[in-house]
């Protein structure tokens, strides 16, 4: 994989950059920008080589109605431009299109180390169009309007698509590269995967196991003890013959956990699943401090956390870990009365870090409860940008906008 050392001299040069700025945003307002400040090294690094760099990326989910670019002001890019801006110390300017005469124009105004960015890509159907010739005329209408000689991908929370500013850009640019970004994610959970220090230990939570299901697969033959929690730990805990109340549960996933089990126990690897949890009666209702035993839950109650006992014995299993990914909650962890198994497993995270472990936090709601739970990056050894390409690395797969830049 080329990494922006690989690009030769860029002064003066233009280069297009595919982040990642799908930010949360509340009333116009960006709630958490870790996305953008991610991407801030790999821009500063081409800004600092005297490229002018032109930035695409995708804010929530347009719909155009059309076979045409149609724009949303609620979906504008221009609020991640000036988070963006701030960081770097630069105003930068946001095209009001991707090919026409407002992109042609802002990126001619360009100088050597400046930034631009281009409205929301989304919202021209072409970028996710399952047609390779829609995407393909896209890349080449991108490449046109900036007159761009390399491309760096570094919106790692995209790489798992093929979309036309992550793979067929990359296809149309013959100097393609890896961002700083994209690097450090790949190398990082990759050396979570591939030949782990051992004992490897990962930590699996989230609402439904059918999300976990290639995961589970892949790293049962890779690791060597995979503690389960959140949601989808009742299913297991079903399988294994008890009661969960009403707790959620994938009853059409019954006989494929059972083969985990199985497959577990003949390979020798350890599935390690609540042994209580913390109850209520509802989702959303009043607050609950219920403990039980997994085989006492109330026909009337629903786990939503993982128990303090639970809690103890996950943080002692990772203990003596060289390796830990992480990859879902443990349970409802935005109320303060549910965050604690989460809480649990990333001290034990911390522990196992100050202790030599490599430690990596998969993205999505995990990356959300490390802010949210006013946990920070330096306590673990990385935390991923990007929840569905960081799962499908954990499930073994290749992922297009990777595999492109060779």
């Amino acid at each position: 994989m080329k990494t922006i050392e690989d690009l030769g001299d860029l002064n003066g040069k233009t280069v297009l950059v595919r982040s990642d700025f799908n930010v949360p945003m509340k009333d116009g307002v960006i709630t958490d920008d870790t996305r953008i400040r991610a991407a801030v090294p790999t821009i500063k690094k081409l800004t600092d080589r005297g490229a002018k760099v032109v930035v695409t990326a995708h804010l929530g989910r347009p719909a155009p109605s059309g076979d045409v670019f149609e724009y949303e002001d609620k979906y504008s890019v221009k609020p991640t431009a000036a988070r963006l801006g701030e960081l770097i110390g630069q105003t930068v300017p946001v095209a009001a299109d991707l090919s026409g005469p407002s992109a042609k124009a802002t990126v001619a105004a360009l100088q050597p180390g400046q930034v631009a960015m281009l409205e929301n890509v989304r919202f021209d159907p072409r970028e996710t169009s399952k047609d390779a010739a829609a995407r393909e005329t896209l890349a080449n209408e991108l490449v046109d309007a900036t007159g761009a000689s390399a491309y760096v991908s570094d919106g790692f929370g995209v790489v798992h698509r093929k979309q036309a500013s992550v793979y067929d850009v990359a296809k149309a640019i013959p100097s393609a590269a890896a961002g700083d970004l994209v690097f450090k994610e790949v190398d990082s959970l990759s050396r979570a995967t591939t030949n782990p220090q051992r004992p490897y230990a990962v930590v699996l939570g989230g609402a439904k196991v059918s999300d976990k299901l290639g995961v589970i697969d892949n790293l049962i033959d890779k690791s060597d003890k995979i503690l389960i929690g959140g949601a989808m730990a009742n299913t297991f805990l079903k399988a294994k013959g008890y009661d969960v109340g009403t707790s959620r549960v994938e009853d059409d996933q019954l006989e494929t956990v059972k083969g985990y089990l199985a497959k577990a126990e003949a390979k020798g690897t350890k599935i390690v699943l609540p042994v209580d949890v913390v109850t209520a009666e509802s989702f959303d209702g009043p607050a609950s401090n219920d403990v039980y035993k997994v085989s006492d839950i109330p026909a009337t109650q629903m786990a939503l956390d993982i128990g303090p006992e639970t809690g103890k014995l996950f943080a002692d299993e990772l203990a003596d870990a060289k390796t830990i990914a992480w990859n879902g909650p443990m349970g409802v962890f935005e109320r303060p009365e549910y965050a604690g198994g989460t809480r649990a497993v990333m001290d034990g995270m911390i522990s196992a870090k100050n202790s030599g472990a490599f430690t990596v936090v998969g993205g999505g709601d995990s990356a959300a409860a490390v802010n949210t739970l006013n946990y920070g990056d330096s306590d673990f050894s990385h935390i991923s940008t990007g929840g569905g390409a960081s799962l499908e690395l954990l499930e073994g797969k290749v992922l297009p906008g990777i595999d492109v830049l060779g």
